[in-house]
């Protein structure tokens, strides 16, 4: 199986070297007005958001009214809902007549334009305006659209939530067959955003993922309040994030409650660019910022009372203070200085220097 160990959106590399690419997922909190998508994607682009993304259903291409009225009562986040699931599909269709006008809007923002194809007429409809491709969770068992998508030749960022490590292999397999630019998102697909839902957010997932598919772009798509989850998932790796964005959590809408608004997508991503700093590279050294802190924190050697150039040192003469600078014995060396000659005149509290002694090895 043979996959990028990064993908390229819109010239942007995104990789474990490269800072966090957070998507804003407005899927249905545009509540079917062009003019307030078009102002979503200047609020996303304002509250720091890389990429800006919708999704393209049509009702009839998504769920079976048939279906979804013999469940004997809607499930899970649907409960809620005032109508039909498929009425509410239907009401928060994607208008395919705004793709130019939507993706020329966030070329003007300089924000990506993306979008979860959910027909194929929807990919081949929207092609020329995406550089890249989301696959939701629920479309991992659909292998045809998998195909289909990644016969584009954009790279493929796959969530892969509700679902086993074999649906994940199987549908990865089926990626990579195609397209080497393929990207894995650990997701809940729970949208109820109770509290209770951390204790499933499985974020260690990630850590599998990175077994089991080394140096594959691994990220979050997350349905969380807070940031708890996010910082948690940069911190194993995860190098895309991605949220549901609104500008009012208290508008009507199947979305609009458990989405990020623009002060909390702000702080999302300011908490994060401050962990990417903290991550640093892995290499355990005395950083720049501590150059003089460890001269005031460390201990070194120094002389309980007077001593004469020639007079030999015995362990009883030394003890270990703070502070300790440049060029002195530390504590672990105290043995080094016993029955050495002193090459000069000392006082009582000075360090005791390598320089200070003609014969240590």
């Amino acid at each position: 199986m043979q996959y990028d160990n990064h993908i390229i959106i819109n010239r942007r590399r995104v990789d474990l070297e490269s800072p966090v690419y957070f998507i804003a997922d407005i899927a249905a909190n545009h509540d079917g007005d062009l003019a307030r998508a078009k102002k979503l994607i200047w609020s996303a682009r304002d509250s720091g958001a890389d990429c800006v993304k919708f999704q393209h259903f049509l009702a009839e291409k998504i769920v079976s009214d048939y279906g979804f009225k013999r469940m004997g009562g809607q499930q899970s986040h649907q409960s809620n809902w005032k109508q039909s699931v498929f009425k509410v599909y239907k009401h928060y269709e994607f208008h395919r007549q705004w793709n130019s006008e939507l993706a020329e809007e966030a070329q003007k923002a300089g924000i990506d334009f993306m979008t979860s194809p959910y027909d194929f007429a929807a990919v081949d409809e929207i092609d020329r305006f995406v550089p890249g491709y989301k696959i939701g969770s629920g479309d991992i068992t659909w292998i045809e659209i998998l195909q289909y998508v990644a016969r584009k030749n954009k790279p493929v960022i796959l969530a892969t939530g509700a679902s086993t490590m074999q649906d994940i292999d199987r549908a990865v397999g089926e990626l990579c067959a195609i397209n080497h630019q393929i990207a894995l998102l650990q997701c809940n697909t729970n949208y109820t955003a109770e509290r209770e839902n951390f204790k499933n957010i499985n974020l260690n997932v990630l850590k599998t993922l990175a077994v089991k598919y080394p140096g594959m772009v691994l990220g979050l798509s997350d349905h969380t309040l807070g940031h708890a989850t996010v910082l948690g998932a940069i911190a194993l790796g995860a190098r895309i994030i991605e949220k549901h964005f609104t500008d009012d959590n208290s508008r009507v809408g199947p979305d609009h409650h458990f989405a990020m608004n623009p002060h909390t997508w702000r702080e999302m991503v300011d908490a994060s660019r401050e962990l990417e700093l903290a991550l640093g590279d892995g290499i355990k050294k005395v950083e720049q910022n501590e150059k003089d802190t460890v001269i005031i924190q460390r201990r070194c050697l120094r002389l309980k009372q007077d001593k004469k150039k020639g007079d030999y040192l015995s362990l009883g003469d030394l003890e270990a203070l703070r502070p300790s600078p440049k060029g002195a014995f530390q504590p672990y060396e105290l043995k080094q200085l016993e029955n050495k000659k002193l090459n000069k005149d000392k006082e009582a509290g000075d360090a005791i220097y390598y320089d200070d002694i003609d014969d240590i090895l």
